[in-house]
Order: C-alpha cells, then sequence, then structure tokens
C-alpha cells in the first residue's frame, strides 16, 4: 500500500520518516544544529535557488522540523507545511503571505481572543483592513463585506470560545466567487476530526501548541496548504506571487511553483526575514503528540460528551454550548463537519454571573486554572476576565463571551474524577 493511501493512524507515526540514513535511527532524531554543510559551491547555490530540495540553516528548514512538516501535511491532505514558533506567529504568516499594507482581509467574528487581537488591532498598523462578519454562517455577509482589495477570507472550524461551526462550504463558496483564498484555524477540530480541504478550504493553521502536541510542553503552530488557490490565474490581485521577488533571485512564485508557490513563498519570505522559526527540539515534541493523536482524541471527546450531557441536565446551568449536543444550533453542521463530535472544549453559563464565573473557577482542584486548551490535562477558564478581558462588552459578545461564561478543555482523566471536581465548582458557586 502507497503511503498516500495509509490510514490516518498510520500516517500519524509514519508519514515524513524513514529511519536515518546514517544510524538507522528508528525514531525521529533531534538535529540540534544552526546550519549545514554544503558538498561544494555548486550545491550550496542550488539550495539557495531552489532548484534543489535540502537543508540551509534551521531558521528555514531542518530535517526534524521537515518530518512533522511531512507528516501534517499528510494528515491534512495539503501540498505542504511549514512549522512557526507559535500559532500567533502562524497566524500572522499564514494571511500575510497573501495580503499586505493597502489590503484588506473578510474574518469571522467568532475568534480565539489572541487571533482578533492580532486583527482589529495589529493589522491596521500594518496597513491591513480587517472586516469582521457578524454571522459566519450567512454567505451574503462575507460577499457584502468584501472589497476590491480584499485578499483573504479567513475564520475558524469551531470557535473558541463561542463553540460554532463554520460552514465551509458555503464560504468556501463565496471565496471561490470573488476570487480570494480561504483560510482557516482548525486547532480546536484536529485533522482527525475535520480536514478542512477537503470541504473548500484551500489554507489550514493550527496552534500546534494544543491538541498537536496534546501536553502542554510546546509552543509552536503550523500553516498547511492544500495547493488548491491558483495565485497565478487571478491577473494583478497577488503581485507577491506572480511578480519577481527582489529578495530572492528575482523567483517568481507561482509560475516557478505552481501549487507549492504558497508554501515556499512563506518559508523563504516570510519565516526567513520575519525569523519565527520553531526549534528542533520542539519539532521533535510535536512528533511525539501526533504519534498519539487519534487516541487521544477519541479519549477527549468521550470524555467531553459525558460532560457536556451531565451539565446540562442540571439545574443550575443556564446554558450548555458544545455542537454536537442534539439542542445545539449547529448540530446539523457538527454532523456534516464533525460527525465523531466537536471537538474538546465547551462553554456554560452561570446564572450568577462573573462572581459565580470566578468562585466556579477558584474551587476547582483537578482541573488546572491555565489559558491553554489541547491538553492531557482538563482546564478551566474564565474568558470575560482573561482570555477575552482586552475587548469591549460588545465585543465579547459577538465572541459568545459572557460574564457568567465558563470555558472548559476536558482531559483524559477518569470522568467520575472529573465531574466530581466540577460538582464542587458548582457548590462553590452557590
Amino acid at each position: 500500500m502507497m503511503s498516500d493511501q495509509w490510514s490516518f493512524e498510520t500516517k500519524q507515526i509514519h508519514a515524513g520518516q524513514t529511519p536515518d540514513p546514517t544510524t538507522g535511527a528508528r525514531a525521529l532524531p533531534i538535529y540540534q544544529t544552526t546550519s549545514f554543510q554544503f558538498r561544494d559551491t555548486d550545491h550550496a547555490a542550488a539550495l539557495f535557488s531552489l532548484a534543489e530540495p535540502g537543508n540551509i540553516y534551521t531558521r528555514i528548514i531542518n530535517p526534524t522540523q521537515g518530518v512533522v512538516e511531512e507528516r501534517l501535511a499528510a494528515l491534512e491532505g495539503g501540498v505542504g507545511a511549514l512549522l512557526f514558533a507559535s500559532g500567533q506567529a502562524a497566524t500572522t504568516g499564514a494571511l500575510t503571505n497573501v495580503a499586505e499594507a493597502g489590503d484588506h482581509i473578510v474574518a469571522s467574528s467568532s475568534l480565539y481572543g489572541g487571533t482578533d487581537s492580532l486583527l482589529r488591532h495589529s493589522f491596521p498598523k500594518l496597513g491591513i483592513a480587517v472586516s469582521f462578519v457578524a454571522d459566519p454562517n450567512d454567505p451574503e455577509q462575507w460577499r457584502a463585506a468584501t472589497k476590491a482589495n480584499t485578499k483573504a477570507y479567513f475564520g475558524e472550524t469551531i470557535g473558541n470560545p463561542k463553540g460554532d461551526i463554520l460552514d465551509l462550504a458555503a464560504v468556501s463558496a463565496v471565496a471561490k466567487e470573488v476570487g480570494v483564498p480561504f483560510i482557516v484555524d482548525n486547532t480546536i477540530a484536529t485533522p482527525y476530526l475535520l480536514n478542512p480541504l477537503k470541504h473548500g478550504a484551500d489554507t489550514v493553521v493550527h496552534s500546534a501548541t494544543k491538541y498537536i502536541g496534546g501536553h502542554g510542553t510546546t509552543i509552536a503552530g503550523v500553516v498547511i496548504d492544500g495547493g488548491t488557490f491558483d495565485y497565478g490565474a487571478h491577473g494583478d490581485k497577488f503581485p507577491g506571487f506572480t511578480e519577481p521577488d527582489a529578495s530572492y533571485h528575482g523567483l517568481q512564485y507561482a509560475a516557478a511553483l505552481g501549487p507549492a508557490a504558497y508554501i515556499a513563498k512563506l518559508r523563504v519570505q516570510y519565516l526567513r526575514n520575519i525569523g519565527a522559526a520553531i526549534s528542533p527540539f520542539s519539532a521533535f515534541l510535536l512528533a511525539q503528540g501526533l504519534e498519539t493523536l487519534s487516541l487521544r482524541v477519541e479519549r477527549h471527546i468521550a470524555n467531553t460528551r459525558r460532560v457536556a450531557e451531565w451539565l446540562e441536565a442540571r439545574e443550575d446551568v443556564s446554558t450548555v454550548t458544545w455542537a454536537s449536543l442534539d439542542s445545539s444550533p449547529y448540530k446539523s453542521l457538527a454532523d456534516t463537519y464533525v460527525p465523531q463530535g466537536a471537538g474538546a472544549v465547551l462553554t456554560f453559563e452561570l446564572p450568577g454571573g462573573l462572581e459565580a464565573g470566578k468562585a466556579f473557577i477558584d474551587s476547582l482542584e483537578l482541573f488546572s486554572h491555565v489559558a491553554n486548551i489541547g491538553d492531557v490535562r482538563s482546564l478551566a477558564i474564565h474568558p470575560a476576565s482573561t482570555t477575552h478581558s482586552q475587548l469591549s462588552a460588545e465585543e465579547q459578545a459577538a465572541t459568545g463571551v459572557t460574564p457568567g461564561l465558563v470555558r472548559l478543555a476536558v482531559g483524559l482523566e477518569g470522568i467520575d474524577d472529573i465531574l466530581a471536581d466540577l460538582d464542587a465548582g458548582f457548590r462553590a458557586a452557590k
């Protein structure tokens, strides 16, 4: 069987890697080096001109990094991937690879607080305007927000913390109509639950810090491109892909590299010049996480389903948001895009508001009170006073954050222990 026909479970262990040719090491080695010896000056010239693939400098590519990139591309069904030092760096790179000063992006309003801040405050300082779509699942709102200088659509497949499911096919149809790439953050869903490229997305971003790493040890991000958006076919709209790059030998990415143009440009232009490079050791830790991704996510989903149903049955909970619940307005979309379950992040509303939410969090013992998701440990946070505190009340409401909202990232512990700890939180909240 060819490697592209392997199951997800096989790819997460083997894709992109063969035993080390020098030592025979079966596990992925950590190539902890800054640079690589060239055979001769012709070899060096071929590497720098992209005429030959290979390693030059770890800020750009490293063999440990390269294996993980190939594996992630295989798991998402992309033509290539690029690792970054953080999820924020990955999102920034993914979008600035197609948009620059004077350009415009249309984005979902249901975003992680750090991403919202990046788009709402940092991008305008770079000269990139961003319009936010109030209802991300209304295709007409995306179309209405589009301008002549719009260069990308951006959204989260499962919104954090709102928990809504983005209708990928509907938004993709508009993106194709207006001629822009559709870039999505797939962090909560993971490649195991959802492959957005199969539903019309062109590029996928992950905060690999979360479920890909999976153990709360590594800050990292990744961009995976499907090679589906033809930047060379859109005339003057994407000059960065069609005009010679003076910073890289006059290379015309679209003409020279075809479907590989997006990732190549991102690597040799953005990553090389901005320098948000992942370390070889961090890449190695991601590889360890990937090897058990499917097993972990299965347990995450099983525990989350039990917690969501338990919360929904309680009288001291106003609302529970998890898209795979029968009561969720996003249930049909969840069944379409994430039939195994809508990730392991859920939220619920305490009727006591801000003070009840804080009391609940402060009383938990098994749940860790941290600003993270995607750990083997169960995590809890009060978004209104932490992750989304930089937003106004109106902006918080648009992203689904209310004063009494509690966000849980359900871990892999025994379910009875998880429920007992939550029950203690409810007693404190009263």
